[in-house]
């Protein structure tokens, strides 16, 4: 059973920073996806970033290009999501979410979409307020 578990929320100034932590377990196939959603009040649940395993190739959101930066630890099982230049509309509860597969697969154009993945973190808050 694959397990997710989110850290590194709180509340930040606009303009401010933080780092998210995804810690990964429990995957028995070589290839898997690793994505940060997030969901504000009101609104639906939307795809921020995406990061795959092997070559790494990374994804994003138009309305965070240039300020969030997903990454990666191998040895620590664990995805980052680096955020700068946060805004008051970036408030919301962050959720990252997996599947894997065994075969590599092409997410360029459904990464954002909830239904591929089948685990999903707890969720953390991230508040962008003065």
């Amino acid at each position: 059973q694959v397990q997710l578990v989110e850290s590194g929320g709180g509340l930040v100034q606009p303009g401010g920073s933080l780092r998210l932590s995804c810690v990964a377990s429990g995957f028995t196939a070589d290839y898997y996806v690793i994505a940060w959603f997030r969901q504000a009040p009101g609104k639906e649940r939307e795809g921020v970033s995406c990061i795959s395993s092997g070559d790494g190739s990374t994804y994003y959101a138009d309305s965070v290009k240039g300020r969030f930066t997903i990454s990666r630890d191998n040895a620590k099982n664990t995805v980052f999501l680096t955020m700068n230049s946060l805004k008051p509309e970036d408030t919301a509860v962050y959720y990252c979410a997996t599947f894997e597969s065994h075969s590599i697969l092409d997410v360029t154009t459904s990464w954002g979409k909830e239904f591929i993945y089948d685990y999903w973190g707890q969720g953390t808050q991230v508040t962008v307020s003065s």
